[in-house]
């Protein structure tokens, strides 16, 4: 399953390049889910970190438990995070012929969890492309109560709005953004389990609280186009992602490190 082709037409593709995101139905069926959430909740419960108290944690934390990297510790995760049939959608979504894996990182907002901050997923990747997408994947049947993003229509667009990480003023500064500039919101009402939404590095998203009484499990694979540069590293956030997913690259160099194994 996750080596064959996942058809996208040319009004997806489309659609995408417009709205800077898109929501696909079956990305995995839901029939093949069980195994490889097993494997990435056991491997988040091994490398989470996280022990303390929703209520003492400030408002990033609250937003999700969030675990990175899980491939490199799991075999059955690697099986799913280097899926030809997942990085082939993001290059025929970019309009690239061929994707490297970024990095990949489980999303799991807890019942009662909170808001997730409006941001640019892009202010962290110091890469030199627009090319750049997230597959998010939600591995149980999820309805907007729970958490679904919410999507900016069209402010990929807009580039870098500059140093502006997710936190209590990236929800404020970027949420009056949005809406001064008038951007249309896209939300899932419902997502099944397998199904994934697909958005820009550079697009505007954030996430209601969870609601539930049920945990949000989500997993996310980054992907950029082959042939991408490193950027400047010109805030803090991206010299730590440099040293983390683009280790021993320098400004200039292409982003081909061992991490950055060639998909699709």
């Amino acid at each position: 399953m996750l080596d064959s082709e996942y058809r996208i037409t040319d009004k997806q593709v489309a659609q995408y390049q417009q709205d800077g995101h898109i929501l696909l139905d079956k990305v995995l069926d839901a029939a093949y889910i069980p195994p490889y959430q097993e494997a990435i909740e056991q491997t988040v419960s091994v490398r989470n970190k996280e022990t303390r108290a929703l209520k003492d944690r400030d408002t990033y934390g609250k937003a999700f438990l969030q675990t990175t990297n899980l491939w490199q510790h799991n075999g059955v995760v690697k099986e799913f995070v280097t899926a030809k049939r997942f990085a082939s959608i993001a290059a025929r979504l970019m309009g690239v012929e061929r994707v490297r894996l970024y990095h990949d990182q489980a999303l799991f907002k807890e019942a009662g969890g909170g808001i997730t901050p409006w941001h640019q997923d892009q202010h962290y990747w110091p890469l030199a492309t627009n090319k750049t997408i997230t597959m998010w994947m939600t591995l149980a049947d999820i309805s907007a109560e729970m958490g679904t993003l919410r999507f900016a229509s069209g402010s990929h667009a807009e580039g870098y709005l500059g140093d502006i990480p997710i936190s209590d003023e990236s929800e404020t500064q970027l949420r009056a953004f949005v809406e001064r500039k008038g951007f249309k919101l896209g939300q899932a009402a419902v997502m099944t389990a397998g199904s994934a939404t697909f958005h820009s590095g550079w697009t505007l998203h954030s996430a209601p609280p969870n609601f539930s009484d049920r945990m949000r499990p989500a997993m996310t694979v980054i992907y950029f186009a082959d042939g991408a540069r490193v950027s400047e590293l010109d805030n803090k956030h991206r010299v730590n992602d440099r040293d983390h997913w683009l280790p021993g690259t320098e400004p200039g160099d292409l982003a081909t490190t061992r991490l950055n194994p060639l998909l699709g």
